[in-house]
């Protein structure tokens, strides 16, 4: 049986593979359309047309849809039910070059990459044969096929298959998730309406080495968070030819990039795994023009990685570290000052500055005290505006309304206003300690000891890399999400969440996938042998294993 699935897999990867997907594309649809009219033709779902239907995003121009398919086993009639996701989208194919015609066509691309520059790991991979080469074949196609060959494989004796299984292949899961957001709302209309008792939740993305020489074949369960700490600096301008007479917000943000990037004292642990440190994504300043009047304005944000840290402690926490470095800055400013009126003969007084870090929540507190309606107002009117704009960038319409808020304070002295740029990727903690929690774990130790591999495979906490399977559940800790919602600006107007849908699903996640390397890069390759012959094994006995 495995030897034929297999086969069937490697062949629906290629497939998949061969109709390009890239996030944010019109042709998402395409195979979207492809994965349903597979399915389609299955005995299975031309007897049950009804269990088999596309799922659309919600507030998408372009309409992209994902596709969710329902098996239901006759078996002891159980209303237990596994859901297995995976991803049709891709990255772009730009950083390809001049062979970027051949990156969705693995068969063609494995010769047409000798043509690049590649690493010496890379071309080892490429003369070994083991390796399958193309955008998407590894991140994720493979995975969403896997799914895909045994659902059918189950679905051809359902009267022997007990629970059910839903699959959803979902659509931007690069982009903004809106496949799987919108597929979340469906499966609490599912449970209610058809009584489903939800086990876990099953993704096949995949499973890459974790450092150099590392040959472990992964699971995961649990999943990675992601917060996006923002920082808007507002300093003192200056004559570039007095500056001590002002606070320049690029020191400012700057001492904040120095703290906090890539310091791993701002790691996240938990069980003894634990995240990256906070990484950049963007810092920049606001001055619109050229003029030796200091800057003002600047903002930075990062992306921060959670294993057990909530949003309101993960602010708590970066608070703390934008105080710490607007206080060096000042000290520093003060240090400098000092040195430069000695050498001028110049009486030192020391400079007024004053490091200040406040919350949005909280400096809407102060604006609301002072403005009362009429910031309600303002607020309201800026986001109406905003929202003409289709394009606008999700962090910059969150910047645009922390400027609004600050701009209508009287209080104009240096200060920094931490909030919370989209978008939101609550972290999943299996710990072991409710029902679900532990049958999803004993039925994995059951299967790695009774699955005979060559491969060592390790299971694991927190699948590391950010993933749909983050939407499986939500926060249930006091202030924990109210704290997100009130210093996420534009929360329930530009970025939304389905928090009640997402709390009420509340379900432990794993991961089991395919191996490889270099997703996201032109590298992107899949390992053949463990990928189509050892993966889908674990896979098919842990879906059996959790719904008997």
């Amino acid at each position: 049986m495995f030897e034929a699935l297999a086969q069937k897999i490697e062949k629906l990867t290629l497939e998949l593979v061969n109709i390009q997907s890239v996030v944010g594309s019109p042709d998402e649809n395409k195979v979207s359309e492809k994965v349903y009219e597979k399915f389609s033709q299955m005995p299975y779902f031309i007897k049950h047309p009804e269990n088999l239907r596309y799922v659309f995003t919600k507030d998408d121009p372009l309409q992209r849809k994902s596709v969710v398919a329902v098996l239901k086993g006759k078996k002891n009639n159980s209303k237990k039910t596994l859901v297995a996701i995976g991803h049709t989208d891709t990255v772009g194919i730009s950083d390809y070059g001049t062979i970027a015609e051949y990156a969705t066509k693995p068969l063609e691309l494995a010769e047409k990459l000798r043509e690049l520059s590649l690493s010496p790991d890379a071309l080892k991979d490429l003369n070994s044969g083991e390796y399958l080469f193309g955008r998407g074949v590894f991140d994720m196609k493979c995975g969403t096929s896997t799914l895909m060959s045994i659902l059918e494989a189950l679905s051809e004796k359902p009267e022997d298959f007990e629970g059910n299984l839903i699959m959803a292949a979902v659509c931007d899961e690069e982009g903004g998730s809106k496949g799987m957001l919108a597929v979340v709302e469906e499966l609490i209309e599912l449970q209610a309406s058809e009584g489903f008792e939800y086990m876990a939740v099953l993704d096949t993305d995949y499973s890459a080495p974790r450092y150099e020489g590392d040959n472990t074949r992964y699971i995961y369960v649990g999943t990675v968070g992601k917060l996006m700490p923002s920082f808007y600096v507002i300093g003192a301008e200056a004559h570039a030819g007095d500056p001590f007479k002002g606070v320049d917000s690029n020191h400012v943000s700057s001492a904040i990039m120095e703290e906090m990037n890539f310091n791993t004292e701002y790691c996240d642990a938990a069980e003894g795994e634990v995240t990256v440190p906070p990484i950049s994504l963007r810092q920049q300043d606001l001055k619109p023009e050229y003029s030796v009047q200091t800057n003002r304005a600047s903002y930075l944000y990062f992306n921060f990685s959670t294993h057990s840290s909530t949003p309101d402690k993960v602010l708590e926490l970066m608070n703390k570290g934008a105080q710490k470095a607007f206080q060096k800055v000042i000290d520093s400013l003060n240090e400098e000052y000092k040195k430069y009126c000695d050498s001028n003969k110049f009486p030192y007084e020391k400079l007024p500055w004053v490091a200040r870090v406040m919350s949005y929540e909280e400096l809407y507190e102060k604006v609301k005290a002072e403005r009362g309606a009429e910031l309600d107002k303002a607020m309201k009117e800026l986001s109406a505006r905003l929202m003409q704009d289709e394009n606008l960038d999700e962090r910059i319409f969150a910047l645009k309304m922390v400027e609004e808020l600050h701009n209508m304070w009287s209080d104009k002295n240096p200060v920094v206003i931490s909030y919370y740029s989209p978008p939101y990727y609550p972290h999943i903690y299996v710990k072991n300690e409710n029902p679900l929690e532990k049958k999803l774990l004993s039925t994995l130790e059951n299967v790695l000891k009774n699955t005979e591999s060559k491969y060592d495979i390790a299971i694991k906490k927190f699948y590391p890399y950010i993933s749909d399977l983050s939407y499986a559940a939500a926060p249930r800790e006091a202030n924990a999400i109210d704290s997100l919602k009130n210093n996420m600006p534009g929360w329930g107007e530009r970025y939304n969440l389905p928090i009640e849908a997402m709390q009420k699903l509340n379900l432990p996640v794993l991961n089991i996938g395919p191996f490889g390397k270099d997703a996201h890069k032109y590298t992107e390759r899949l390992e053949r042998d463990y990928s189509f012959n050892v993966a889908p094994r674990l896979v098919y006995a842990t879906v059996l294993g959790l719904l008997s």
